[in-house]
C-alpha cells in the first residue's frame, strides 16, 4: 500500500493512482472525519495503539481506498490489502494467522484494509472476527452500500461506522489544482480554464476518481491536438466535451442509490413537485432500473397519497402499468412520465391509507367483535333457525336508498375509521359522508 510514482508504476500509472494520498493531509474533503483528534487521526498517528477497527461507507470516488492509503503510509502497522472480489474465507483466515504470528514474535501490529466488504458472505465475514475482537488486526473495510444490510451485526458492533460524503465542488476544485501542479500529477504541463473546470466537476458529481480520470482524459485530447511544441497546453471545455460522452449516473440497482432515489420519487410526488418527481424518474429510467418496479411505485403512491381526493389516480398510474407492459421501454417512459405528472399534480389525501391502518390495528389488537346478527348469512339451511338475517333491512326498499342500520359488530358500533379531507374530489365525499352517517348512525 506503498504511495507516490515510484511505487506505482511512475507517469505509466493513471492519474486517479498517482494523485492517492500520501497523508491525511493530502485527502480531498470528508473535513468532518477528519478533524484534530477524530478516530481516523489517532489511527494514522505515528505510532498509534489504536485498534479500533472503522468501516468507511460512502459512494464511489469519495475517498474510502485513499483515506486507507493515508492511514497505512503514515502509521508504523504492517498493512495488508484485500479485496471481497477475490479473496475468500482461506485468505481472511491466512492474515488473522500471520497478524497474530506478528504480534506475539515481534510486536508488530497488522492494519487489513478490505474493500467492498458487502460482496462478502456472512461466513466470510465471520471469519474477521476473531481478529477483530482480540485485536490482531485493525480493519478497515470500505462499501459503498448501507452497512446496515450488507454487514453482519457482531462486526458492525465491533467498529466504527463512518460516513464518507460526496465531494463539494471546491474540493474538487482543488484536487484539479493539484493533479496539475504535483510532480507525479500532471506536472504543470497543462492549464485548465474556468469553463474546463466547470465541465469537468459537473460530470464528476462528487467522485474524485472521476473527476482524475476526466482531467487526464482531457490532457490527453489536448496534447495530441496541440501545435505547440513547449511551454504549457491548455485544456479547454472541447476537450473535457471530447474526452467525456455522456456523464455516468451514479445508481446501484442492489445498493443505497435504489432506495434513496425511489423514496425521493414518491416523496416528490406526495410533496405535489412534478419537476423533482420527473427528474428522479430520469434518473431511475436512465440507469436502467426495472419501469415495471416504477410503475407498481406509482400505484402504490396514487391509492397511499391521493386516495380519493382524486379517484382518477389510481387508474391513471393502473394504466400507465399496463401500457409499460404493453410497449415496453424506451417508449414506456412516456406514460410513466404522465402518471408522474398527474399523480405530482393531484390533490392529496392519505384518508384511506389510514382507515385501513386504523381499521387493521383494532383488528390485530382483537377488538373484531361478533358480527351483527342481521347481517348474518342467512342462505344455507338453518340460518334462519339461528335468527340470522332477521331484522336487515334492505337499502334499496328505500326512497333514499340509506336506512338507519348497525353494521359494525357491537363493540364498535361508534368506531369511524375514514376521516375525509377537504383536498379535491374528498371535499365532496366528506359532505356526503356526513349525510349518509346520519341516517346510517343517526348522527346529528
Amino acid at each position: 500500500m506503498a504511495q507516490g510514482d515510484s511505487t506505482l508504476g511512475g507517469q505509466t500509472a493513471p492519474l486517479a493512482v498517482r494523485m492517492r494520498p500520501r497523508s491525511l493531509a493530502e485527502v480531498a474533503g470528508q473535513d468532518q472525519l477528519l478533524k484534530t483528534g477524530s478516530p481516523l487521526q489517532v489511527l494514522a498517528a505515528p505510532g498509534s495503539q489504536s485498534a479500533v477497527s472503522v468501516i468507511l461507507w460512502g459512494p464511489p470516488g469519495t475517498g474510502k481506498t485513499s483515506l486507507a492509503h493515508a492511514i497505512a503510509t503514515s502509521s508504523d502497522r504492517r498493512c495488508v490489502e484485500l479485496s471481497a472480489v477475490t479473496a475468500g474465507v482461506k485468505d481472511v483466515r491466512t492474515v488473522m494467522e500471520e497478524a497474530q504470528s506478528q504480534r506475539d514474535l515481534y510486536g508488530v501490529r497488522t492494519l487489513l484494509f478490505l474493500d467492498e466488504i458487502h460482496r462478502f458472505s456472512k461466513a466470510q465475514q465471520d471469519a474477521l472476527l476473531p481478529g477483530v475482537e482480540n485485536g490482531w488486526v485493525t480493519l478497515i473495510a470500505a462499501t459503498t452500500e448501507n452497512p446496515s444490510f450488507s454487514v453482519v451485526t457482531p462486526l458492525l458492533s465491533r467498529s466504527l461506522l463512518l460516513r464518507l460524503e460526496p465531494l463539494s465542488d471546491a474540493a474538487l476544485d482543488a484536487l484539479i489544482q493539484r493533479a496539475l501542479d504535483e510532480p507525479f500529477g500532471l506536472a504543470g504541463k497543462f492549464s485548465v480554464d474556468e469553463e474546463a473546470r466547470h465541465a469537468i466537476i459537473n460530470f464528476a458529481s462528487g467522485d474524485a476518481r472521476r473527476v482524475l480520470t476526466s482531467l487526464e482524459a482531457a490532457s490527453s485530447i489536448a496534447q495530441q491536438t496541440s501545435k505547440k511544441k513547449t511551454g504549457v497546453i491548455a485544456v479547454t471545455a472541447d476537450h473535457v466535451s471530447a474526452a467525456v460522452d455522456s456523464a455516468l449516473l451514479r445508481y446501484d440497482r442492489n445498493g443505497d442509490e435504489h432506495y434513496d432515489v425511489i423514496s425521493a420519487f414518491i416523496k416528490s410526488i406526495r410533496g405535489s413537485d412534478p419537476d423533482a418527481a420527473v427528474h428522479y424518474l430520469a434518473r431511475m429510467i436512465a440507469a436502467g432500473e426495472d419501469p415495471r418496479f416504477i410503475a407498481r411505485r406509482l400505484i402504490i403512491s396514487a391509492a397511499e397519497d391521493i386516495g380519493l381526493a382524486d379517484p382518477h389516480a389510481l387508474g391513471i398510474a393502473t394504466s400507465a402499468a399496463d401500457a409499460v407492459a404493453l410497449i415496453g421501454m424506451p417508449e414506456g417512459r412516456i406514460p410513466l412520465s404522465e402518471a408522474t405528472i398527474y399523480l405530482a399534480t393531484a390533490p392529496k389525501s392519505n384518508a384511506a391509507y389510514n382507515a385501513i391502518n386504523a381499521a387493521l390495528a383494532d383488528v390485530q389488537a382483537g377488538k373484531s367483535g361478533l358480527v351483527p346478527t342481521h347481517l348474518r348469512d342467512a342462505h344455507y339451511a338453518g340460518a334462519k333457525k339461528l335468527g340470522h338475517g332477521k331484522g336487515y333491512k334492505y337499502p334499496h326498499d328505500n326512497p333514499l336508498g340509506v336506512v338507519e342500520q348497525q353494521y359494525l359488530p357491537d363493540t364498535l358500533a361508534s368506531t369511524e375509521y375514514y376521516s375525509p379531507t377537504d383536498h379535491g374530489s374528498e371535499r365532496d365525499v366528506k359532505a356526503r359522508l356526513e349525510k349518509l352517517r346520519a341516517i346510517t348512525k343517526k348522527r346529528r
